[in-house]
């Protein structure tokens, strides 16, 4: 099923705020999973992280990627939207901030430090689970 109206809003209701989502990465075929704060809106998740991490070596040697939350999976291409602070990631950014409010400035993020980016995860397929139904998605317009 293509993304329609009704599972855009389940997906933003569940995840259009700060929601924590596992993360899957490979490399040498091996997984890796980790907890990210997530924003989901129009198919993807953007998540604040550093450019030099291990989550982000791997995604630069191999974008694809999965995600698991609330009665939710999916695969989808991961994507270095680059710096924070850079002008053409502004409205994402002001929106970053509303939905991590609570701890977006608590020390853990630095961004004076050009390595602080915005990920974004375009999803492609993915399984959600609402309404008693299991709703198999093509997020591919």
């Amino acid at each position: 099923m293509k993304l329609n109206d009704e599972i855009e809003k389940i997906m933003t209701e569940r995840f259009g705020k700060d929601s924590v989502i596992a993360l899957a990465t490979a490399q040498n075929n091996v997984p890796y999973v980790r907890n990210v704060d997530g924003y989901y809106e129009n198919g993807v998740f953007y998540v604040i992280t550093y450019a030099l991490s291990d989550k982000m070596r791997q995604i630069n040697a191999n974008p694809e990627v999965a995600v698991s939350g609330d009665w939710f999976t999916a695969r989808g291409k991961a994507v270095d939207l680059g710096y924070f602070c850079n002008p053409e990631n502004k409205e994402i950014a002001e929106k970053l901030k509303a939905a991590f409010a609570a701890w977006i400035d608590n020390g853990h993020n630095n961004f004076d430090d050009e390595n602080t980016i915005i990920l974004s995860i375009k999803l492609t397929e993915g399984r959600l689970f609402a309404n008693g139904a299991a709703y198999d998605i093509d997020f591919r317009k």
